[in-house]
């Protein structure tokens, strides 16, 4: 066949002429990758139970999650972890080569099942599930030499204005703040005057949710269709309180005889705050007041940065890591 070849040129011409041209054909439907895969795809179920202990998310929420989840498609291998601040993660490792969309409905399907057995504060507070990559691409610290910013400024300017264009980048993959500065009403209970006036965790909970709420009123002079209306008014409600004093104002208990009323600020301080207090950062040495970090993945945030930061307000800038 070679001795042919060799005495003939022309077929062997030939023969490399189709042998490209099906490679042209062919080279559309051969995958490619930059990288391949290495690591196990990976899903993360994330829980808050605040004021929940280690021991009580484990008892409560983890055993209930892992039995549901256990045995899900593809599934290698699973890790979980719970921390005393209420917080606790389910980290499921997946056959390598499978979908990691999949994968993650999958997971949230097994967690569905389980969410009428969970207890009712985690199920108000959401249970997350994403796919993650276990290690941090990289990171942007967000700071200020404006001594008027704290750390709740930096963080919430952060999330309004810079997080969702990360979450745009092509190839991003998930992007998040380290720790949780957004703006939240905390309201400190006074164990001693809620002992005196014989009030509860619970009473001050369901006062805070009856008065407290997002309605709809309705309509005053709608159109019924059989009889014509010349003035239809909107009815409009103050909605859910975002004041210190609208919270302190809220009523515990009242006495229609006497006209004594218990208000909220009677046994407790209604200051506004972060919900969350666990992670911390020190200062960096400059003048201004360091920021939230945020985890993000793709060559494209350097430049996404450097654009964003020329619009950047209060003096504020930032730095990039990997």
């Amino acid at each position: 066949m070679f001795a042919r070849i060799l005495y003939r040129p022309a077929l062997a011409i030939v023969i490399s002429i189709v042998l490209l041209f099906l490679g042209v054909l062919g080279i559309k439907t051969l995958p490619i990758a930059q990288f391949p895969d290495i690591a196990p795809p990976t899903v993360m179920v994330s829980i808050a139970y605040p004021g929940a202990s280690a021991n009580v998310l484990v008892d409560s929420v983890l055993i209930p999650l892992e039995q549901s989840i256990n045995g899900v498609q593809n599934m290698r291998y699973m890790v979980s972890s719970a921390t005393s601040a209420g917080e606790a993660t389910i980290t499921i490792y997946f056959e390598p080569g499978t979908d990691p969309n999949i994968n993650v409905v999958n997971v949230q399907n097994r967690v569905n099942i389980m969410l009428s057995r969970l207890p009712p504060l985690v199920v108000r507070e959401g249970i997350l599930v994403s796919q993650v990559v276990p290690s941090m691409l990289m990171y942007v610290n967000i700071y200020s030499t404006d001594p008027n910013a704290d750390q709740k400024d930096l963080y919430n300017y952060a999330n309004v204005y810079i997080m969702p264009e990360i979450k745009r980048i092509q190839g991003m993959g998930l992007p998040r703040n380290l720790g949780n500065r957004s703006y939240a009403m905390r309201i400190w209970l006074n164990p001693e005057r809620m002992r005196a006036y014989n009030i509860s965790v619970e009473h001050v909970m369901k006062a805070v949710a009856e008065q407290s709420v997002i309605g709809s009123p309705g309509r005053l002079g709608q159109a019924t269709g059989m009889t014509s209306q010349s003035k239809e008014y909107v009815l409009t409600y103050i909605g859910r309180f975002n004041k210190a004093e609208q919270y302190g104002d809220i009523i515990l208990r009242a006495n229609p005889k006497g006209g004594e009323i218990l208000r909220l600020r009677d046994v407790c301080v209604a200051p506004g705050e972060r919900p969350e207090y666990a992670v911390s950062v020190p200062p960096t040495g400059d003048d201004g007041k360091p920021g939230p970090s945020h985890a993000a993945g793709g060559p494209g945030d350097k430049a996404k940065g450097k654009q964003r930061h020329a619009g950047i307000e209060l003096g504020l800038s930032s730095t990039l890591g990997s």
